[in-house]
């Protein structure tokens, strides 16, 4: 029996640890959250106090570990395992996290940007199965992609490539006509719900008015199904920018699949459809029948199932 990889996942606020086979197999999850506000250091202080006693449990069960795999939620300079920088997270500048990994539990390690894990993963055992071009993109806490080309994971000059949610579309928020903004800051999570607790932005007669301050992607989704004006116009905007970005995507890269995944990503079809749409709108004609698009089939896992797919080609 080949011996198990630890997947990590660091994101925003999100961190999940995983026990799984070299092949992706998911055979133990255990999840967490901490308080922004503690930045780079209390991630990691997170992670030095529940990866030993998560892996003494499972190792005890499905035998040892080779290496570790994470997919980290920002840029990276990935051969060095550097992280450049967090957009979201502070305590993250020019930190060494795969010597991190390494010094701190004594195995091997592999670091991705968490979207190029995600794209690994949902390439070799999701939507991108079969195919030999394709792209990934997650709508979460902030909006990230990654590219794999000829088989192969696309990493540019190794700091990163196939960054949608840094690419410039329409501002439909903007007060004067011809304004641009990234993706990131228009169809994020984080974004969405920043932009529907502003005051004034939801109007009256929209069932979100009331629970404003609070309302989530989630409630924007229920209220465009039930036919709320306002977020059904809302969820447009959001899917026209992406499509925008979609088309941009094929029309550089010529991929044939394109996933979708992350927590914005669950309203399913309600965005997806419009998504397609919009990205058949502004293709270029050598895209015109040539893809696919769809939500990602991996779910939550994704990134742990990347990630623990790049350690164990590597190491196991």
């Amino acid at each position: 029996m080949s011996k198990m990889i630890l997947g990590v996942e660091i994101g925003g606020t999100k961190l999940q640890l995983a026990l799984g086979t070299p092949e992706g197999d998911i055979l133990a999850v255990h999840q967490g959250r901490v308080d922004p506000a503690g930045g780079g250091q209390g991630i990691r202080e997170w992670l030095a106090g529940a990866i030993p006693p998560f892996l003494e449990a499972q190792t005890q069960i499905y035998g040892p570990v080779a290496a570790i795999g994470c997919g980290f939620g920002g840029p990276m300079h990935t051969p060095s395992g550097r992280v450049l920088q967090s957009i979201q997270i502070e305590g993250w500048h020019d930190f060494p996290v795969r010597d991190w990994f390494e010094d701190t539990f004594h195995l091997p390690a592999t670091v991705d940007n968490d979207s190029n894990a995600a794209a690994w993963g949902e390439y070799k055992r999701g939507f991108g199965r079969g195919c030999r071009y394709f792209f990934y993109t997650n709508m979460g806490s902030g909006v990230g992609g990654g590219l794999v080309l000829d088989g192969k994971l696309h990493d540019g000059q190794g700091f990163g490539a196939g960054e949608l949610g840094h690419t410039w579309v329409p501002d439909w928020t903007a007060n004067a006509p011809g304004k641009a903004e990234i993706i990131e800051n228009l169809c994020s999570g984080w974004s969405i719900e920043k932009r529907l607790h502003t005051p004034g932005y939801v109007p009256e007669d929209s069932v979100l008015f009331a629970t404003q301050a609070g309302v989530t992607t989630k409630n924007l989704a229920e209220a465009a199904r039930g036919g709320d004006a306002f977020a059904l116009e809302e969820v447009d905007h959001i899917a026209e920018a992406m499509g925008i970005g979609l088309a941009n995507t094929l029309c550089l890269t010529g991929v044939e699949r394109i996933a979708i995944g992350g927590g914005v990503a669950k309203m399913g079809d309600l965005l997806i459809d419009r998504i397609r749409g919009y990205t058949k709108q502004h293709e270029f004609v050598s895209s015109t029948g040539h893809y696919e698009i769809a939500a990602c089939e991996l779910g939550d896992q994704i990134v742990l199932v990347g990630a623990i797919l790049r350690a164990g080609e590597q190491y196991a």
